[in-house]
């Protein structure tokens, strides 16, 4: 009778705590200096003056696994003043936590070392292998290392 018991009482707490396990992370915001990707955009790289003296190269549609990577650096001086990710894998909750962690330190790493050559970010290596390849467009167009 008190294994019957037990076995009861572990099954209920089992399935209590089943039914309370929260299976979505809900809707997390955008990466500061990012925005909703609307649309994959062609793979091809363009320069645009801004009017702060620098120019924004836009480096080409990177494909991953999870969803397309774009980068936009904006230079000015021969160096990278602004980075921004306006194509961005964020199909779901998952997507949007993991980059809202990723692209803020991608960008940050991007304007130290004012090259391609930084570390992917872990937990995020698909966008980030993305990333550094988008990077990599958009400064060879701008004509950087």
């Amino acid at each position: 009778m008190r294994r019957i018991t037990l076995w009861l009482l572990s099954t209920l707490a089992a399935v209590v705590l089943l039914f309370s396990y929260r299976t979505s992370l809900g809707a997390a915001t955008p990466a500061s200096g990012t925005a909703a990707a609307t649309g994959t955009g062609g793979g091809t790289t363009s320069t645009t003056t801004t009017s702060g003296g620098g120019s924004t190269y836009q480096g080409s549609v990177a494909s991953t696994r999870w969803g397309d990577v774009q980068v936009t650096i904006t230079v000015a001086d021969g160096k990278i003043t602004a980075v921004s990710v306006p194509v961005y894998p964020n199909g779901n909750g998952k997507d949007r936590q993991i980059n809202a962690r990723a692209l803020p330190v991608l960008t940050q790493e991007t304007i130290d070392a004012q090259s391609a050559r930084i570390d992917t970010v872990s937990g995020a290596t698909v966008t980030s292998d993305g990333y550094i390849e988008s990077l990599q467009a958009a400064l060879d167009a701008a004509h950087l290392s």
